[in-house]
């Protein structure tokens, strides 16, 4: 496996600061979109394919296959490992760190790709904006809704969640069409 900060390293710089208008539809620039209330990040642990996202240039070399892991450290912070498959048919493969922002909801953290000497230099949001009651789907979005990512426990979401899920969306001020599908092999 080969490792690609070009195509996950570099989330921090994205969504960290570089901010601009909002995506929204019915959401305004000044007030981020609400997250879930609760979070049980135990239960959020484990494997979640990518099913959709908006595009972004850090994962453009992303073709397929798009999945996130993410498991507890020591520390209590969470590791996440993204992989992808790439033009050319290799995986490509970003290590992380998350750490919970909001200790009460545990639906706001920070992700950080890019370390030096282990520091880890920037931190981008990961704010959990919807979430499936059995956990079977997770909407992760950004304060500035530039970023969104539809995930699900299994590589495809049926008719209905996903019509439910771009009712979320539009609640929480995200337009569903920019969400693009992403390809996933038969599990």
């Amino acid at each position: 496996m080969r490792k690609s900060p070009l195509i996950f390293g570099l989330l921090l710089l994205a969504v960290c600061g570089f901010g601009g208008p909002s995506a929204s539809g019915r959401g305004s620039e000044t007030q981020p979109p609400q997250t879930v209330d609760r979070v049980d990040l135990d239960r959020y642990l484990g494997t979640w394919y990518e099913v959709a996202k908006i595009p972004n240039w850090f994962q453009r070399g992303c073709v397929r296959n798009t999945t996130a892991q993410y498991s507890r450290l020591t520390d209590g912070r969470i590791q996440v490992v993204n992989r992808c498959v790439d033009r050319d048919g290799n995986t490509a493969t970003a290590q992380g760190v998350a750490r919970v922002l909001d200790a009460e909801s545990g639906a706001k953290l920070e992700v950080s790709f890019v370390s030096l000497f282990g520091w880890h230099l920037f931190w981008g949001d990961y704010w959990v904006i919807g979430l499936g009651s059995n956990y079977e789907y997770a909407v992760v979005g950004s304060p500035n809704r530039r970023y969104g990512w539809i995930l699900s426990r299994t590589p495809d979401l049926s008719p209905q969640a996903r019509s439910a899920i771009d009712t979320l969306l539009t609640d929480r001020g995200y337009e569903p069409a920019k969400f693009q599908p992403t390809e996933q092999d038969p599990a």
